[in-house]
C-alpha cells in the first residue's frame, strides 16, 4: 500500500489486511482508505500489490474502505513514479499526484456504465514520416534526437508547423502496429498544432488529450480512456509522460529545452528526465524533436545514447545577419526594405524581447508614446500608413493571422501562426535577449530565433539584427547543433549543467551543515551558500555517476529532519515548528 501523503517518512509500502467483505474488490491499482497510527487518522492510499501472507510481524490493521473499484494505478506508472522520485530525492506519492487526476465520481460512474465517447472503426493505416529516412525511430527501443523540418504545412484548412505533422505521423505508425504513443508538448498552442495534424492523418485512431487547461471532468475521462487495453495517442503537457497507456511504443517530446517542461512542484522532475526513465523501463521508442536542440539532448547525442536524425532535405530559412553596431537604428535600413517589399504580399513578423513593454501597451491603448519606448511602433506607423499593426504577447496572445498584409509585433514564444508563412521576419532585440541572466541564455535565444525563423514563407528573408559571432552563424547556416556542441564543451570545462548535475539544499543551518558533509562523502562538491529567509541555500555539484548516492543521502536528510526532535518554539503553547529542509535536484536556477 502506498499512502497518498506529503509526509516523507511515509514514502514506502505498508502492509494492511484486506477484510473479508472487500477481498473480491480490492485489487492492485485501486484507491482505498486506510488507518494511520498517528492520532487515529484515516488516509487515502493506492493498492500496489496483494499477497496471501505478510512478512510484517504482528496483527495487520485492516483497510478502512474501498474508495473505488476502478484500477487507476498501473504497475508501469508506479514503477516510473518510484524511479523518478528516487532520482530526485522525492516521494513517489508526489509524482502520482501529477500522474493521476483527482477522482470524479460522476465521470467514473458513467464510464463504468459504458457511457463513453464512440470508438473509431479501426486503426489508421501506417503513413511515411515526411522528409525523414525510412528508419527514423523504426526499431524497438530506439532513442532519437531528431532535427525538425522548418516551415509550415497545411493540415485540412489550417496551417501548422511541419514538426507537428512529423509527430502525428510517428504516432500513427505506432497505432497501426498496435502500440500507443505519448506526445508531450510545452504548451496548449503546440498541442493544438499536433491535434490539427492528427485530425488530418490519424483517422481511425483513438486520440486523447491530457493537459492542465481541461476541466477536472474532461481530464479524468481522458485518463480513464487511456487505461483501456487498446492502442491510443495521448497528447498533453509535461505530465503526459506519465499517461497509463496500453503497450507504449513511442514517447516523444517536442522542444525539450522549453522551460515549461520543468515541473514546478516537488519533486521537480523535468519531463525529459521522466521520459528517459520511462524509456529505459518500458523499452519504448524515445524521440526528442526540435528545431534547435537543448544542450541536455546534445550531451546525450555526443555520448552516443541518442541517435541524431536529420531530414533528407532541409530548406533552411534565408537568414540575413546584421552585426551589432551601437550607433545603428533598431531596425536597419536593409530590414526596413525587406519589410516594405514583403508587405505588398502578406504579413511581416517582428520578434521583440520582452512582454509588457511600454511600446506594446501604448500601441494597444492607442495613446501617445515616449520617444525611446515607443520608437519602433511610432516608426512603423509612420513608415507604413494604413497597414494594420497587431500585438501578440504572453498575456494576450494571438494564435493565428491570415495572409493579408499586416505588421505583427510579437514577444518570443507568442508569434502567431501565419497562413502560408510570414513574407519577412525581423528578429529584433537580440543583444537584449542575450543579456538575460541565465546559464542557458544562448541556447534559449537560438531556440527562440529558430522557432520564429521557421514561420517564414519559403524564400522569405529572416533578418537577425544586432547579433554576430558563432550563435548568429549557427542560425544563418541552420547548423544549430554545431553551436550547441561548442556550448556544451564550454560547460564541461566550467563544470556547469548539463555536463554535471546540481542540487540545492535549503533550510536551517543546523540541518544543512551535517547533510553537506554526508553529501560530500557521496561524491558531491559544495559550490557555494547564501543566506535566505529559511536559513541557508547551498548549491551542490556532482557527476552523473554519483547521482544515485547523492540523492540517497539528501533523501535521508529529509527523513531525518521530518522525524527527528525539533527545538521548542517560543510560542506560549509550546508548539514545535515543522521541519523546513528542502532539496531540489537539477535545480535550473542553481547557478
Amino acid at each position: 500500500m502506498l499512502i497518498d501523503t506529503p509526509l516523507p517518512q511515509l514514502d514506502h509500502l505498508f502492509d494492511y489486511r484486506i477484510p473479508e467483505e472487500l477481498r473480491a474488490t480490492v485489487r492492485p491499482g485501486v484507491r482505498v482508505r486506510v488507518p494511520l497510527r498517528m492520532a487515529g487518522r484515516i488516509a487515502d492510499a493506492y493498492v500496489v500489490e496483494t499477497a496471501a501472507t505478510s512478512e510484517v510481524p504482528g496483527e495487520l490493521s485492516p483497510i478502512e474502505a474501498l474508495v473505488s473499484e476502478q484500477r487507476v494505478l498501473t504497475p508501469e506508472v508506479y514503477a516510473l513514479a518510484r524511479a523518478v522520485a528516487d532520482r530526485a530525492a522525492g516521494s513517489a506519492s508526489d509524482v502520482l499526484r501529477l500522474a493521476i487526476p483527482k477522482r470524479q465520481v460522476r465521470v467514473e460512474k458513467a464510464w463504468r456504465d459504458g457511457k463513453r465517447p464512440p470508438e473509431p472503426d479501426g486503426p489508421p493505416a501506417a503513413v511515411p514520416v515526411s522528409g525523414y529516412p525510412d528508419d527514423v525511430a523504426s526499431s524497438a527501443g530506439d532513442r532519437v534526437a531528431a532535427d525538425a523540418v522548418p516551415g509550415l504545412v497545411q493540415a485540412g484548412d489550417r496551417w501548422i508547423g511541419a514538426w507537428a505533422l512529423t509527430l502525428a505521423q510517428l504516432a500513427v505508425r505506432e497505432v497501426a502496429a498496435g502500440r500507443s504513443a505519448i506526445l508531450a508538448l510545452p504548451d496548449y498552442r503546440d498541442q493544438d498544432q499536433v491535434q490539427a495534424a492528427l485530425d488530418a492523418v490519424a483517422d481511425g485512431a483513438v486520440v486523447l488529450r491530457l493537459d492542465a487547461r481541461q476541466t477536472n471532468s474532461e481530464r479524468y475521462q481522458a485518463f480513464l480512456s487511456a487505461l483501456e487495453e487498446r492502442p491510443c495517442i495521448v497528447i498533453g503537457n509535461r505530465s503526459a509522460v506519465y499517461a497509463p497507456v496500453h503497450r507504449l511504443g513511442l514517447l516523444a517530446l517536442w522542444n525539450d529545452g522549453d522551460p515549461l517542461f520543468a515541473e514546478p512542484l516537488a519533486p521537480y522532475v523535468h519531463a525529459r528526465d521522466a521520459a528517459l526513465v520511462r524509456h529505459q523501463q518500458s523499452g519504448c521508442r524515445l524521440v526528442l524533436l526540435s528545431l534547435s536542440r537543448s544542450t541536455a539532448a546534445q550531451r546525450l547525442v555526443e555520448l552516443g545514447w541518442l541517435r541524431p536524425v536529420a531530414p533528407r532535405v532541409v530548406r533552411a530559412p534565408a537568414v540575413v545577419l546584421t552585426p551589432d553596431d551601437p550607433g545603428a537604428p533598431r531596425i536597419p535600413q536593409a530590414a526596413w526594405r525587406a519589410a516594405s517589399q514583403a508587405l505588398a504580399t502578406g504579413p511581416v513578423l517582428l520578434q521583440v524581447a520582452r512582454p509588457g513593454s511600454a511600446a506594446l501597451d501604448a500601441m494597444r491603448a492607442g495613446t501617445p508614446m515616449a520617444a525611446d519606448a515607443g520608437r519602433t511602433a511610432h516608426d512603423l506607423a509612420r513608415a507604413f500608413p494604413g497597414v494594420p499593426v497587431r500585438i501578440s504577447d504572453g498575456e494576450r496572445p494571438i494564435e493565428r493571422v491570415g495572409d493579408e498584409p499586416a505588421l505583427i509585433i510579437a514577444t518570443r514564444g507568442a508569434e502567431p501562426l501565419p497562413d502560408g508563412g510570414y513574407r519577412a521576419v525581423l528578429l529584433l532585440d537580440g543583444q537584449r535577449m542575450l543579456m538575460r541572466e541565465s546559464a542557458r541564455v544562448a541556447e534559449d535565444c537560438l531556440r527562440w530565433w529558430s522557432a520564429a525563423a521557421s514561420l517564414a514563407a519559403p524564400g522569405a528573408p529572416v533578418h537577425l539584427v544586432g547579433v554576430g559571432g558563432p550563435i548568429a552563424t549557427a542560425l544563418a547556416t541552420w547548423r544549430q547543433s554545431d553551436f550547441l556542441s561548442r556550448e556544451l564543451a564550454d560547460r564541461r570545462q566550467l563544470r556547469f549543467p548539463p555536463a554535471v548535475r546540481v542540487a540545492t539544499v535549503t533550510g536551517p543551518l543546523r540541518l544543512v551543515e551535517p547533510l553537506l558533509t554526508e553529501a560530500e562523502a557521496a561524491g558531491a562538491t559544495v559550490v557555494g551558500s547564501e543566506h535566505v529567509e529559511e536559513g541557508v541555500r547551498t548549491v551542490l555539484r556532482f557527476d552523473y555517476a554519483h547521482g544515485a548516492a547523492v540523492a540517497g543521502v539528501l533523501r535521508t536528510g529529509i527523513l531525518r529532519a521530518a522525524t527527528g526532535r525539533r527545538p521548542r518554539s517560543a510560542d506560549a503553547r509550546d508548539r514545535r515548528p515543522a521541519p523546513t529542509l528542502r532539496v531540489r535536484m537539477d535545480d535550473p536556477d542553481a547557478l
